[in-house]
């Protein structure tokens, strides 16, 4: 049932706007590919006993928030340059599954610690990406 509920928070991309992506966003562009080889609703079942389904706001899609520190590890961006990135990188909000006009999440949003960012590694959910030597 959690699961359910927090999927019930997802809007559909209806947008008049949404052929852009594939008149603009290349097929071999990364972001496209990892979208189109990860199915991240395992994220879902991973956080349902993590949201409280009967009070308070809704949460940002936990997939989203996922693929937002995704991108801050990809990228090595700040939290407020990712959500900036964000607002004008095409790539970037399809990646995020966002309509091309959808406004972009507050950087502070991505500032406190979520309880997904435990499955990402330490330094990836950081925003400290092990580099190599």
């Amino acid at each position: 049932m959690g699961e359910r509920m927090i999927r019930q928070q997802q809007s559909l991309m209806l947008s008049p706007y949404a052929k852009l992506y594939d008149m603009l966003i290349p097929k071999d562009n990364m972001l496209r590919q990892i979208n189109e080889l990860v199915d991240f609703t395992f994220i879902y079942e991973e956080l349902k006993d993590k949201y409280c389904h009967h009070t308070g706001r809704n949460a940002i899609d936990p997939i989203r928030m996922f693929k937002y520190m995704l991108l801050k590890a990809i990228f090595e961006l700040s939290d407020v340059d990712i959500v900036e990135r964000s607002r004008y990188d095409l790539s970037f909000k399809f990646f995020l599954d966002m309509a091309p006009e959808d406004p972009v999440i507050e950087p502070s949003s991505l500032t406190r610690r979520h309880p997904h960012e435990s499955m990402l590694q330490p330094e990836v959910a950081a925003g400290n990406p092990a580099r190599p030597g």
